[in-house]
């Protein structure tokens, strides 16, 4: 070859430009994504809503026998709708409870040994049937009393909204097929400890699920904020920084290199608000930096317990007036969680991005594995990674910011057969750094961050 050439192919090569690394750039966005956001309906969640605020209580002790009242009544009606859907898509969702046995114990909120059973449906994945996406809402409702089963019960937004919310991303999505599973699931006995989320997140971890991502969905109808805010153009992602199973390497790595807000949990919630900034109008994701409000929880825990990534996704603005409370006036004030107080076009809006966020997701290759990182005391910073085994993958996104920004400032697309890739002049000292996979289509997986050096050449 003509030395020439060889220099100039070289520099180009350097520069993040040869042939392979800009060959065949997926799409910037997939259409689909924009008929998903605007698919949920307004109506179709308020009549689900409706119907479950019709049982009268759904309280984790509640009636498990009656047709038309108590916790028994809600889930079997929710269990015949899944089944309806799958009905509608040839059997495309695998419908059945699950449950165990939540014991009675000093300190706990279970005064006697109850049943919890969940409701779940799977859309199996064609390519990763044993990857999944996770979209949960909560079966159960509470007055003040959080074990009083027989007072008129409603709980319209908390969580009647999340669990319309999940039955509605089902029958937007189960008109698409998927490479990997998405699991749309009711869960159960949330009020008195989390414990359809514990039992659900304990069979995956002993199954072996890969699960990509949580997406729990507590609250999401409310705009009316207990501070007098009126607000239905954003809502909050609540994340933790990394997890609860990371050893004393990775918090070794950490304390030298970075990374203690880039643990799975938190990408995901990049991702959220990348794909609401994208596909959605008018809506903005708030990422927040905590697992969840002050001294509260919701059942996104349970599987980040098991180490799984998740996250929950609800209103900005909560009204304590209209959360676990009889339902009463007192001094002008109108106490309890009724329909009045659940906007449903809100609701819609917040299922359209849990839609896209699955969908994004599960059409994606899966992630790149041993993201490693090199460039100390250099003018460049090296990524490389695991080649990415998938017949849709394009190629990878090599994303950087700056150590202080919440969200990917920046981002170099390379061809699939890259997997060691130079970012010239890029200082590894000034910037946090992470890859994902890019499929033919444009989906994305999440950002995987580095958590090993690359040794010095």
């Amino acid at each position: 070859m003509n030395t020439m050439i060889y220099r100039i192919l070289l520099a180009l090569a350097l520069m993040g430009w040869a042939a392979e690394g800009v060959a065949q750039s997926p799409p910037a966005s997939n259409s689909k994504m924009y008929d998903i956001a605007r698919a949920p309906s307004a109506d179709r969640i308020e009549a689900d809503i409706r119907k479950l605020v019709g049982f009268e209580t759904r309280n984790t002790f509640s009636d498990t026998v009656s047709a038309t009242r108590g916790i028994g009544a809600a889930r079997r009606w929710i269990k015949s709708e899944f089944e309806k859907i799958s009905a509608g898509c040839g059997g495309c969702l695998e419908v059945f409870f699950q449950g165990d046995l939540a014991k009675a114990a000093p300190g706990n909120r279970i005064p006697k040994d109850t049943w919890i059973s969940n409701v779940v449906a799977i859309q199996r994945g064609t390519r990763y049937p044993n990857r999944y996406l996770i979209m949960s809402g909560d079966i159960d409702s509470r007055v003040t009393d959080a074990s009083d089963a027989e007072k008129v019960n409603p709980g319209a937004n908390d969580n009647a909204s999340g669990m319309a919310g999940a039955l509605e991303a089902a029958r937007v999505l189960s008109k698409y097929s998927f490479a990997s599973s998405i699991v749309y699931v009711g869960l159960s006995g949330e009020e008195q400890g989390l414990w359809g989320g514990q039992f659900l997140a304990k069979l995956a971890k002993q199954q072996g699920w890969d699960i990509v991502g949580v997406l729990n969905n507590d609250m999401i109808g409310n705009i009316e904020g207990i501070n007098g805010e009126i607000d239905n153009r954003t809502f909050r992602v609540f994340s933790e920084p990394t997890p609860v199973s990371d050893g004393e390497r990775e918090r070794a790595w950490r304390r030298v290199y970075g990374g203690e807000v880039d643990g799975p949990s938190r990408q995901l919630a990049r991702y959220i608000d990348r794909m609401t900034d994208q596909y959605c109008t008018n809506l903005d994701a708030m990422m927040i930096y905590r697992l969840d409000r002050f001294g509260r929880g919701g059942h996104h825990k349970p599987f980040n317990d098991e180490g799984f990534p998740g996250v929950r996704i609800m209103e900005t603005h909560e009204n304590y007036t209209r959360q676990h409370q009889d339902i009463r006036v007192e001094e002008g004030i109108a106490y309890g969680d009724v329909l009045e107080g659940v906007n449903f076009d809100y609701a819609a809006k917040l299922t359209g991005v849990n839609a896209i966020t699955l969908a994004g997701l599960a059409w994606a290759p899966p992630a790149p594995q041993h993201v490693q990182i090199g460039g100390i005391v250099q003018p460049s910073t090296r990524l490389k990674w695991d080649p990415v085994n998938d017949p849709d993958l394009a190629g990878y996104k090599i994303y950087w910011r700056d150590t202080t920004s919440p969200q990917w400032q920046h981002a170099r697309y390379v061809d699939k057969s890259i997997t060691d890739f130079t970012l010239v002049n890029v200082v590894i000292d000034n910037y946090l750094f992470g890859v994902a996979s890019v499929g033919k289509d444009g989906s994305e997986s999440v950002v995987v961050y580095p958590t090993t050096l690359i040794a010095r050449r």
